[in-house]
């Protein structure tokens, strides 16, 4: 699965094995001392450092999931009336799929898969970009691509990628691909990161967006025993970027709640090191309760005296 797709997930093999994470946990780390690949946090991939693009027919099948909880929870993120721009990527392609319902909306696109997703949507424009068709993720790029874009204003990007990083970003495996990436970021006021967990920690040859130009970052919950993939969460908070976490319903190791009931908005002061994100928004909560009963303790005695 690994020579075939580049990446996969822990939570996709066990599903596609029919075995616990644990078990797969400890064949991938036996292949890994064999040299057959490298773990990444949540997954595994080829060996030697940075990974290789997957063509779309192998991306659709990873983490289908958590994909739907993320485009479910981002497409929260649009108002009826806006005009924003929606990277390629098949976590896009699922966003669009769900703006189609969103009345007034106008989506400038340079893929074929969120323009197709759209096509026959009521009260829905769509703005596609010139370019060169790029086969393996059916999205127009280069310059034809990259100068449609010149003088355009958005109020949001929608863009996913091959990995994501608190020090250098988003990134993606393809030089083409970023480079058009980067031009959507251009005509927005606001940058909406869609990635699962798997791809957290994980970088790749070509930035895409710098950590200080993502404003929000809309994920799946990180298994319980993906330490680093939480660490990675808290410090894209720690540089201000919002993140929104949506539970994978009825997944593996998922939150089993609907993702839209399932949000939360993280951006805490560091944590102790380890601590899951959102930890830190429990932990407030309880001791604001317990000043809150102090103080209606506080006024009762005062009443009986």
């Amino acid at each position: 699965m690994v020579r075939a797709n580049g990446a996969v997930s822990l939570r996709e093999l066990a599903r596609v094995v029919q075995t616990s994470e644990v078990t797969v946990r400890r064949d991938v780390r036996a292949l890994e001392a064999e040299g057959l690949l490298d773990r990444r946090h949540g997954g595994a991939v080829l060996p030697g450092g940075f990974t290789r693009e997957s063509g779309f027919p192998q991306k659709s099948h990873l983490a289908t999931a958590e994909k739907t909880a993320i485009a479910d929870l981002a497409a929260n993120l649009v108002e009826e009336g806006e005009a924003i721009v929606v990277g390629a990527g098949t976590t896009t392609q699922e966003l669009a799929r769900r703006l189609a319902r969103v009345p007034g909306l106008t989506v400038v696109t340079n893929s074929l898969l969120v323009a197709q997703a759209l096509a026959h949507a009521n009260r829905v424009e769509v703005v596609m970009t010139g370019g060169t068709l790029r086969g393996s993720n059916y999205a127009l790029v280069g310059s034809g691509a990259e100068q449609s874009l010149q003088g355009l204003r958005v109020s949001k990007a929608f863009l996913s990628g091959s990995g994501l990083t608190a020090e250098r970003g988003l990134s993606t495996s393809n030089m083409l691909s970023a480079s058009v990436d980067r031009a959507l970021v251009q005509a927005a006021a606001e940058v909406v990161v869609l990635a699962d967990h798997t791809k957290l920690g994980t970088d790749t040859m070509f930035q895409t967006v710098p950590t200080d130009l993502i404003t929000r970052l809309v994920t799946d919950e990180p298994p319980g025993h993906d330490d680093r993939a939480a660490t990675e969460l808290q410090a894209l908070a720690d540089q201000g970027v919002q993140i929104a976490v949506a539970g994978a319903s009825g997944s593996p190791g998922g939150d089993q709640v609907p993702a839209r009931q399932s949000r939360r908005d993280v951006a805490l002061p560091g944590p102790r090191r380890g601590q899951v994100p959102g930890a830190a928004l429990r932990s407030a909560t309880v001791l604001g309760e317990q000043a809150a009963g102090a103080e209606r303790a506080r006024v009762a005695d005062l009443r009986r005296r």
